[in-house]
């Protein structure tokens, strides 16, 4: 691919709800544009951007995938994003290294959930965005229809700037706007440029009307002149048209099929006209010695890139996805990571075509390339010249909202899990892996159960283990709520040195989150000083386990006031020994309770969902300890509860609010559990080690 200058640059997402078409969409681009000679299909598992084995298997996107195109003398770096929730950190990658998005919905579905929370997301960076009406070929395919809903959601920004010309399998072409003509689509990428069909011209003019109307909303000096009945001229228009877009005032819409390719060359052309360059974008804020900075993209200032996607090549190892926000890097050269101080050596560049690498002697301002086999780098780091040393903002991706304990199927396997994990971990951002002391498992975190489903399957195919998926055990805690004083003697005798330990203890609770206190209240040496310490070490280590269900015990206080010893027979062992028995007569003498964590959940939700959070949060015995309105129709609502009653809240929301809701949790502290269910906890404890004991 030749040299072109960043402002002919297009750095474009394709973003929707699952199923909408983006990733047919993306192939028909490339078709369109000849950057391939055939049409991928994803049906058909031939899809240059779906290449990954589970993506073709299910038949949708999971992992961000790109390929550029040139398109009357412009380069367009297509991304193509997840539309599923469950790969949402692919689209926060993507959409931070983009200048323009093109949203596209389905022609018979219209706007959906999916549709809304991609939108957010390019409002959140404030991209500019093309929307797609695609499948017009389909069953019950109605532009108007969509039009409408889009202009009930977003408003009059919408403005449609082609017309189909029929609809469904009779879905033949499409009449632009702007330039008053109508295009039939002949096949094979040829079309026919005619007259606007008569039964069209009503809708033309009020479209035609429409987009006038908002391009002078976005200048005063043009409003003036539309308000006092003056005609906009088509230079005026085409101006204005691309400014509104710009600065996303308006929300232009195309229409077509990818499938039939129908409309695409159109859609291209519309890309390089009204989405902005990388120099039109404007200058990208860093961060320089606790200083905030503007970055200019240009490509004769010093090296500075964002890395946005990291991924494991089965040929040439890890590639590093990142975008150049000013000068050039070139092969074989060497770079500064100034998020982790380290310096890496560049290899070969490419230009990735889905799975396929192009390589390339350098990449300039405004581009976006891979590079293989960065030994330190991860996603979200900033790559620059070492004397730059500045920090481009990470990457801000969602926490995990979903966990499930992994158990490999054998044990021998243990050592392959966690090396498989830890690959994982380096390429997906939204994926989390902890090993729980208490409970002794590893847990894998995800942003959905579709999500941590295809990391096992990937686990199983490229490091051949086999691993079981499930609900992670709650690590509760013991306690007392009563005071006990105790005795604790240990006495042994057989045959030369004995054994003897003998302690009084008093035992009585502490504050929650106190953990363990120890008191020595030792006069006149009843237990010589040279054993005290033992007395807590015994105690410290019958702590980690309780006697109603085998949990560790935590908010008590010990104090340590009488005992006995003896000259020969004493020693550490049998004061530990004697300080555990006395622990276990205080726990069952003290009112023993099971505690549970209780986490911190904030939960985003339409309005009209909240008779419905509220209701649910009260069956899980949750408590609400706020509300807070957050504009647009949404509520924050802020919760305390169980953990054990939050395991599987990601997939209850999703359910009750149409997907529309979100939630994060962090842990908070550890409460009683209420009796019936304590005693339910310690029943199934006692079950569990019976069957351990078989």
């Amino acid at each position: 691919m030749k040299k072109i200058p960043n402002s002919k640059i297009r750095n474009i997402a394709i973003i929707s709800h699952g199923g909408a078409g983006k990733t047919s969409l993306a192939e028909s681009m490339l078709y369109t544009a000849g950057a391939v000679s055939r049409l991928g299909r994803v049906d058909d598992g031939t899809s240059i951007f779906d290449y990954d084995q589970e993506e073709i298997k299910r038949k949708i996107t999971i992992n961000t995938s790109m390929a550029p195109c040139e398109w009357e003398g412009h380069k367009i770096n297509i991304i193509d994003t997840p539309g599923y929730f469950d790969f949402v950190g692919e689209v926060k990658g993507a959409l931070r290294v983009v200048d323009g998005t093109i949203l596209v919905l389905c022609a018979a579905s219209g706007v959906e959930v999916g549709t809304e929370i991609v939108y957010d997301y390019a409002e959140e960076q404030r991209l500019p965005k093309i929307i797609f009406i695609n499948k017009m070929d389909r069953e019950n395919a109605n532009f108007f229809n969509v039009i409408d809903e889009l202009k009930e959601k977003y408003g009059n920004k919408v403005v449609p700037i082609q017309i189909p010309i029929g609809a469904e399998a009779n879905f033949k072409g499409l009449v632009d706007i702007l330039k008053g003509k109508a295009y039939i689509f002949e096949g094979d990428k040829k079309y026919v440029e005619g007259d606007i069909p008569k039964d069209l011209l009503d809708k033309f003019k009020e479209y035609k009307e429409a987009l006038t109307e908002a391009v002078a909303e976005g200048c005063d000096d043009l409003l003036m002149k539309y308000l006092e009945g003056e005609e906009l001229t088509e230079e005026e228009i085409m101006q204005g048209l691309k400014d509104g877009v710009k600065e996303g005032k308006i929300l232009p819409v195309l229409c077509g099929s990818a499938y039939k390719n129908i409309g695409i060359p159109q859609l291209l052309s519309f890309i390089n006209f009204a989405l902005p360059s990388p120099i039109d974008k404007g200058k990208v804020k860093a961060r320089l010695k606790n200083e905030d900075i503007e970055i200019n993209v240009d490509e004769k200032e010093k090296f500075t890139a964002l890395v946005f996607k990291t991924m494991a090549d089965p040929y040439v190892g890890k590639l590093t996805f990142f975008r150049v926000y000013s000068g050039t890097l070139k092969s074989d050269s060497v770079i500064y990571n100034a998020t982790k101080k380290v310096t890496e050596r560049v290899g070969q560049l490419f230009l990735m075509k889905g799975k396929n690498q192009e390589p390339v002697d350098f990449v300039q301002a405004g581009d976006i390339a891979a590079v293989a086999k960065l030994q330190e780098t991860s996603t979200g780091d900033t790559l620059c010249d070492k004397e730059m040393d500045l920090i481009i903002a990470p990457i801000e991706f969602p926490r995990p909202v979903i966990s499930f304990a992994v158990e490999p199927k054998s044990k021998n396997d243990e050592e392959k899990v966690g090396s498989g994990l830890a690959r994982f971990l380096e390429e997906d951002p939204t994926f989390k892996v902890e090993r729980n002391s208490e409970t002794k498992q590893t847990i894998i975190s995800g942003m959905g159960e579709l999500h941590l489903e295809i990391i096992v399957n990937r686990l199983s195919k490229k490091f051949g283990v086999d691993v079981d998926l499930k609900n992670p055990k709650i690590p509760y805690k013991e306690t007392i709520k009563g005071k006990a004083k105790v005795e604790g003697k240990h006495k042994k005798q057989s045959g030369g040195r004995g054994q003897y330990g003998h302690v009084w203890i008093e035992f009585e609770p502490l504050p929650r989150g106190e953990k363990f206190q120890f008191v020595d209240k030792i006069f006149g040496g009843a237990v010589p000083r040279n054993y005290i310490p033992a007395v807590e070490k015994g105690l410290i280590e019958a702590m980690e386990e309780g006697i109603l269900a085998g949990y560790p015990v935590v908010d008590i206080k010990a104090t340590l006031f009488d005992g006995s010893y003896h000259s020969v027979d004493s020693s550490e062992m049998a004061f530990k020994i004697a300080a555990s028995l006395a622990f276990k007569k205080a726990m069952q003498q003290a009112q023993p309770v099971l505690l549970e964590p209780i986490v911190n959940a904030e939960i985003i939700v339409p309005e009209q969902f909240m008779g419905d959070i509220m209701g649910d949060m009260n069956s899980r015995r949750g408590r609400i300890l706020g509300m807070e309105p957050l504009g647009g129709g949404l509520q924050k609502v802020k919760a305390q509860a169980p953990l054990a009653e939050m395991y599987r809240y990601s997939i209850d929301l999703r359910s009750m609010t149409q997907g529309r809701g979100s939630f994060t949790m962090e842990y908070s502290h550890y409460e009683e559990v209420p009796p019936h269910i304590q005693e339910q906890i310690v029943k199934e404890a006692q079950r569990e080690k019976e069957l351990a004991s078989k």
